[in-house]
């Protein structure tokens, strides 16, 4: 099922940003957003953030479930694809085991601050993203929903020729 772009209408998807919210607060002991906003008013400020806020489910092979507008740009992917590609095309291939680890740590430890990676975007430019925090996501009955992440740092890789 393609989910339709976050608004108004669907709330920019406030159930979700409240599980990232509520985990991530959980987790890390932060505040995650501003905190003077109303619900709706932090979904939305979330969505169109200056810094990337990105999730993924709990299938086998994980699928980007949300994508606030600065992943989309920087990843270079609209909502209705960024949605469903599988988070780990987000590395290239070489890049995926590494980015597997981290996974791996987070599902083990809950969550990892200060991680840095390699990602690719969909026209192919490559960057690293810098100071992310990946945290697990788990409901109000502490059933597992995916992995977050969140960061606002990173810088494009320019190779010699």
């Amino acid at each position: 099922m393609i989910r339709p772009i976050p608004d108004a209408s669907n709330q920019f998807y406030l159930d979700h940003i409240n599980l990232l919210r509520q985990s991530y607060e959980r987790l890390i002991g932060k505040t995650f957003g501003p905190s003077d906003l109303t619900e709706m008013a932090l979904a939305q400020a979330i969505y169109e953030a200056p810094y990337v806020v990105v999730s993924h489910g709990t299938e086998p092979d994980p699928i980007f479930n949300y994508a606030n507008l600065a992943a989309q740009k920087l990843f270079e992917f609209p909502w209705v694809e960024f949605c469903q590609l599988p988070s780990r095309q987000s590395a290239e291939v070489p890049n995926q085991m590494e980015r597997q680890k981290l996974l791996d740590v987070v599902s083990r430890q809950g969550f990892m601050e200060n991680y840095q990676g390699i990602r690719i975007a969909k026209g192919g430019r490559r960057f690293w993203i810098k100071n992310v925090t990946v945290w697990n996501l788990h409901n109000a009955d502490g059933v597992y929903r995916g992995q977050g992440a969140i960061y606002s740092s990173w810088e494009d890789i320019f190779e010699k020729i």
